[in-house]
């Protein structure tokens, strides 16, 4: 048995379960098209089946606008979810609703990044609530490097923009959010006594740095992390649900 095994088999016996699961990387493989990410078949299940389970709350926390969070992943209640990096509660508890100078800001931004990547091959603009994401997987890596580059000293720079980096992709916000602080959302609101959290990106750091003793953080794939367990993909990302499942099922 892996010390990850047991970890999730002791976290599987606690009272109140909140598991928190970035989706791409961690439930679906990435793509170039994002559009057309799906969970593994085999993961998709066992989330069904965790969170029909008592006292189980299951979370997609993405860095994905929430509508587009929804499409993709497939799933519906009872299976929470929390889009922009925590901007966005699928209960409209998020404070997503953004002031008349936030919104101004937001449509400058906009504007700026419009013009910024307009004829850039590769480069995608996908719109938020509260911001935009810089996709660069795939440009040309000259390509990349130059629109980001331009993106920080430029429409990245200006007060009240919120930067949040991660894998050929950055993204900006008129509004401070990030996951860790939406993870304690979520633990707050179900009283989870214990949370598992698995992500793949720099973003979920702040995830795994709220973590507490008794949670369980899973790093997929490969790169520095805080979390104290690491996987190879989203196949065993699947593998450790269904040990959940499994587990908890039987308790």
């Amino acid at each position: 048995m892996t010390d990850l095994d047991a970890a999730a088999r002791e976290l599987a016996r606690v009272p109140r379960l909140l598991v928190a699961l970035d989706f791409d990387g961690v439930l679906a493989p990435i793509v170039d098209v994002p559009s057309q990410a799906r969970p593994l078949p085999a993961t998709a299940a066992a989330i069904d089946a965790l969170a029909g389970l008592p006292d189980t709350t299951v979370a997609l926390l993405s860095g994905r606008g929430l509508a587009d969070l929804a499409t993709v992943s497939g799933f519906g209640r009872p299976v929470r979810m929390v889009g922009s990096h925590g901007g966005e509660f699928d209960d409209g508890d998020a404070g997503s609703l953004l002031d008349d100078a936030q919104r101004a800001r937001l449509d400058r931004l906009v504007a700026e990044l419009r013009e910024l990547v307009d004829g850039e091959p590769g480069v995608a603009l996908e719109g938020k609530p509260a911001g935009v994401a810089v996709h660069v997987r795939n440009a040309p890596p000259e390509v990349a490097t130059r629109v980001l580059d331009a993106v920080r000293a430029g429409p990245a720079a200006r007060d009240g923009i919120e930067v949040t980096p991660g894998k050929a992709v950055l993204d900006l916000s008129v509004v401070r959010m990030d996951k860790g602080a939406a993870l304690e959302v979520l633990r707050e609101r179900v009283d989870a006594g214990a949370v598992l959290f698995a992500g793949d990106d720099v973003t979920d750091e702040t995830a795994f740095a709220r973590l507490r003793p008794g949670d369980v953080g899973v790093k997929v794939g490969p790169g520095d992390t805080a979390a104290e367990h690491r996987v190879d993909g989203p196949p065993d990302v699947g593998a450790l649900l269904e040990l959940l499942v499994q587990v908890r099922g039987g308790r």
